[in-house]
């Protein structure tokens, strides 16, 4: 790869959505015939949840790499839809741990259905994502998008196991995110260069790139259960406090606390007794616990970029940037 450093061109922050809207376009077809090929019984629960899905991040993520690096082809589509069912399986049994009512202002499919139903709906996605991997016939690929799934679920396990746990560490806290958000970020940027053809060291500078941004994507979700809006957002919030999980605020909050400070707030956690902002600030620094998480996220995405330097410059690399400055923007605007 050219070593050299290349600056980015200035982009809109709706730039690299523009730029592979007729890709996400065929995206959003796979997915389609994907739904098509479930039984009709069960097409229905299939085509709400991926009907009530985001931007596609990860989709887009796949698919700019793959420009970045040369063609987008075929491969780099599939790729992106096989990442979103795996990620569209998780947040199906997401909600159900969390006991969210409502996703992107519609209900969440256990609210409307049923646990049960939704239960085995997210089982279906997740492995028809995996049955769709193997068409790939190359082992890598198929094990890379096998592994990003059992990380997500094993990170779900382990921040389920470890709520309202006051021996978790910053490390452990990291670790979840790598592996609950941070591993199809990171799937979707250092598969799809390898798609590309590109060297060991490009695959693996991408795979980081990936990585950093949705650890950094997460810290923002957890900082946005504290301080957004169901109206805003969409979305049921204050989750994380009432189930126990302990987020960077959290964490932050625990250990810049005086022992007094310290020992009601860890109180009230070890009592499963309500943890809503009122309470929080009037226990320790809340708004520094936030602003530190805030800066935290900021140092992992600004470390993100760096290896996007070294990319051929073109279109694709500079809307790479743009996304992660998005990200830095979406950050800054939490404070």
């Amino acid at each position: 790869m050219n070593r050299k450093l290349k600056k980015p061109a200035k982009t809109d922050l709706l730039a690299p959505f523009a730029l592979v809207r007729p890709h996400l376009s065929e995206i959003e077809k796979l997915l389609r015939e994907q739904v098509d090929s479930f039984d009709p019984g069960v097409q229905p629960y299939v085509d709400y949840v991926c009907d009530t899905a985001g931007k596609r991040i990860r989709p887009a993520l796949a698919i700019l790499t793959g420009g970045a690096l040369g063609d987008i082809t075929p491969d780099h589509l599939k790729l992106g839809s096989i990442l979103e069912l795996i990620h569209i399986a998780s947040l199906v049994h997401d909600d159900i741990i969390d006991g969210a009512d409502i996703r992107r202002k519609v209900a969440t499919p256990h609210t409307k259905w049923g646990e049960g139903l939704a239960v085995l709906l997210g089982d279906a996605l997740f492995s028809h994502a995996l049955m769709l991997s193997t068409e790939f016939n190359d082992l890598h690929l198929s094990r890379g998008i096998a592994k990003a799934a059992r990380e997500v679920c094993e990170g779900e396990i382990i921040q389920t196991q470890r709520r309202f746990d006051l021996t978790l560490g910053r490390k452990d806290y990291f670790r979840i995110l790598e592996m609950k958000t941070g591993a199809l970020f990171a799937a979707a940027t250092g598969l799809s260069a390898y798609l590309s053809g590109a060297d060991e060291e490009t695959v693996e500078d991408l795979y980081q790139f990936g990585l950093k941004l949705g650890t950094a994507y997460q810290i923002y979700d957890d900082c946005l259960d504290l301080v957004g809006t169901e109206e805003q957002f969409g979305k049921t919030l204050r989750t994380d406090l009432e189930k126990g999980k302990l987020t960077l605020p959290i964490l932050r909050l625990l250990e810049t606390a005086s022992p007094s400070q310290r020992e009601k707030l860890q109180e009230r956690i070890i009592k499963q007794e309500p943890l809503d902002l009122p309470v929080l600030s009037g226990i320790a620094d809340y708004e520094g616990a936030i602003d530190y998480s805030i800066e935290t996220a900021v140092r992992l995405v600004e470390d993100a970029r760096d290896p996007l330097h070294f990319l051929p410059d073109n279109q694709y690399r500079d809307a790479l940037f743009t996304l992660a400055n998005y990200l830095l923007d979406l950050l800054r605007k939490l404070r």
